[in-house]
């Protein structure tokens, strides 16, 4: 298909405000001028942002080169730098893709597009490398043309068009653009298929990455499908006194294929990546078909899936708490918890902490101890956390996460004010001091939204 700018501009996503995702290639140098003749003729508000990787020797001067062509078509440029090295176990593509998806998201305001400048020959590699690694739909869909992303939305308008078009708008422009050695080497996947196969089955079917392309649309339109169908399944097994969580029981009625579909729905829309097959159908046998008397989980690289008490909890990898850890509290303005959320305190209507004993007291935040006892408000006698804990049906995972807050280095409330100290509960009927807790959320990295890490 030839690139025009009409052609474009009727594809591209409608919004005001737009960021271009420019790496100095080929692709993004063009995507970038296309987006600069938008801006004349429709005056949207455009930028350039660039990732500077830290990996190959060249970066800082790609990143000047980006720097004196936004300065040419008078853009404005961020430069992000990221440490795109991989991890224990993690592709460097895999590493550096992730790096610069989380500088790119965290770049967004609310309403902004990112435009990238994935291509026709980019989806048909796509859909190849996933069907060699075993990939299901939702994998073979590869990539779509607008998808949210953090508070905006990841857009690629040039998907329509192949790379000739792309190197043909390029030349008639004369457009300068960098070439990256990296994306001769043939160690990469996609580097291979590149070069290696799409050239040889282009050679006996000329349409190949069109036709690619288009199946990997007919997946993504199957997905669609299922997804709507998982999302039933999803809202007649979800808890309802814990929204975040799974009813065992209900889960078990369902067929071994719906219960697969639900537990895969389940943990994207968590924003985590799901496990796989082998890993995805022991949770189903373990978890969910034999039943447990202790509290079960099976973990992987994105996060936990745990059982207990005929409930299903989904929760991302999270580091223990220090119970030596205490933090000084004014208690008027609200306290950052690392990796735990926040508490904030108020006065209200109804149970809480005596407004005269907060104020004069000594206020400390600190985390569960060996030994810790609390004669809970409207009780008779000291009681071990664990066993209120138990009571409460408190998942095991979470308990350790309560932070509790003292008075003068006594127990005054636990879990913001789930419990309450009798030594320092003021008159139920009166106005107290609330303590709230917000545990930390988890974010979804794909439509945006949250969902706290306790249930």
């Amino acid at each position: 298909m030839r690139l025009s700018l009409d052609g474009f501009r009727a594809g591209l996503h409608p919004g005001t405000t737009y960021r271009v995702a420019f790496s100095g290639g080929l692709d993004s140098a063009v995507l970038l001028d296309l987006m600069c003749e938008v801006r004349r003729v429709s005056g949207i508000r455009l930028s350039a942002v660039h990732v500077h990787h830290g990996i190959l020797p060249a970066a800082d001067a790609w990143s000047r080169h980006c720097a004196a062509v936004a300065k040419e078509y008078g853009v404005a440029l961020d430069i992000l730098r990221v440490d795109g090295r991989p991890g224990p176990g993690e592709s460097p593509e895999a590493a550096a893709r992730n790096a610069r998806y989380r500088s790119l998201e965290a770049l967004l305001n609310p309403g902004d597009i990112l435009v990238t400048a994935q291509h026709l020959d980019d989806q048909a590699e796509t859909l190849l490398l996933q069907l060699l690694r075993g990939a299901g739909l939702a994998g073979l869909a590869a990539m779509p043309k607008a998808a949210p992303f953090g508070p905006g939305i990841l857009h690629r308008p040039l998907l329509r068009y192949g790379r000739r078009d792309i190197l043909a708008y390029a030349r008639n422009k004369s457009l300068r653009w960098i070439e990256d050695p990296s994306n001769r080497d043939e160690h990469y996947d996609r580097n291979f298929i590149r070069r290696r196969i799409m050239p040889e089955l282009a050679v006996r079917w000329p349409a190949v990455a069109a036709n690619l392309a288009r199946s990997a649309g007919h997946c993504a339109e199957a997905a669609g499908l299922l997804d709507k169908q998982a999302d039933i399944l999803l809202a007649t097994a979800t808890a309802a006194d814990e929204p975040g969580s799974l009813d065992v029981g209900a889960v078990q009625r369902l067929h071994p294929d719906e219960q697969r579909l639900l537990l895969r729905r389940w943990i994207r829309k968590r924003g985590l990546r799901v496990p796989p097959a082998k890993l995805l159908d022991r949770i189903r046998r373990e978890l969910i078909e034999t039943a447990a008397e202790h509290a079960p989980a099976i973990a992987w690289t994105e996060g936990t899936v745990r059982r207990y008490r005929h409930r299903l909890y989904l929760l991302p990898l999270a580091a223990d708490f220090d119970a030596s850890w205490t933090a000084a509290w004014s208690g008027e303005t609200p306290l950052t918890l690392a990796g735990n959320g926040g508490l904030d305190a108020a006065l209200r209507p109804g149970p809480g902490i005596d407004p005269d004993k907060w104020r004069s007291g000594c206020i400390t935040v600190r985390y569960r101890r060996a030994g810790d006892r609390l004669e809970p408000a409207g009780r008779k006698g000291h009681h071990e956390l664990k066993k209120l804990f138990q009571e409460a049906g408190l998942p095991p995972w979470l308990r350790d996460r309560q932070p509790i807050v003292c008075i003068d280095g006594r127990i005054a409330a636990i879990g913001g004010s789930r419990w309450l100290a009798s030594e320092f509960a003021g008159c139920p009927e009166g106005v107290n001091i609330v303590v709230r807790w917000t545990p930390e959320p988890v974010m979804d990295r794909r439509n945006g939204s949250d969902a706290a890490t306790q249930p």
